[in-house]
């Protein structure tokens, strides 16, 4: 095909062809590392919620029981599952020496792709628990 005279070729050339080829790759791949890391961040936020959950009903039960009979119970450490995971944690209780104060750390950890990973929390309780003193109340019928 001959071009006559007057008129002009239209089109892309070979360069601008492969330029807008790279361009349109590369912003696929960096959408795709940006969605990765986004899943991966959500997963992680998720084990860390969970972990959060475990840290609370411990800590929770510690508070009920009290620090005494929590380690006469040897509930110290235990493991909890969740959606497929097992968080593994560990509680230690030291005395702070004024009133009935302690010093409550649990350790939770858990493998995650072969890596793992920990959290600790720590918290001052009271060593009484809630159980302790107080007294059911009593139900009266009346007629």
């Amino acid at each position: 095909m001959t071009a006559t005279s007057g008129t002009r070729w239209t089109g892309f050339s070979l360069v601008e062809a492969l330029m807008a080829t790279l361009i349109l790759s590369g912003s696929v791949l960096a959408l795709a590392t940006i969605s990765t890391n986004a899943l991966t961040d959500t997963m992680r936020n998720r084990h860390y919620e969970e972990v959060a959950a475990v840290i609370d009903q411990q800590l929770s039960m510690i508070d009920y029981v009290g620090i005494d009979q929590f380690l006469k119970l040897d509930q110290a450490e235990g493991d909890s599952e969740d959606f497929g995971t097992t968080y593994h944690w560990t509680a230690s209780t030291e005395y702070e020496g004024t009133d009935n104060l302690y010093i409550v750390t649990i350790t939770v950890t858990w493998v995650e792709r072969n890596r793992p990973y920990s959290v600790t929390a720590q918290t001052m309780l009271d060593g009484t628990g809630l159980t302790t003193g107080t007294t059911a109340p009593s139900e009266t019928v009346q007629p």
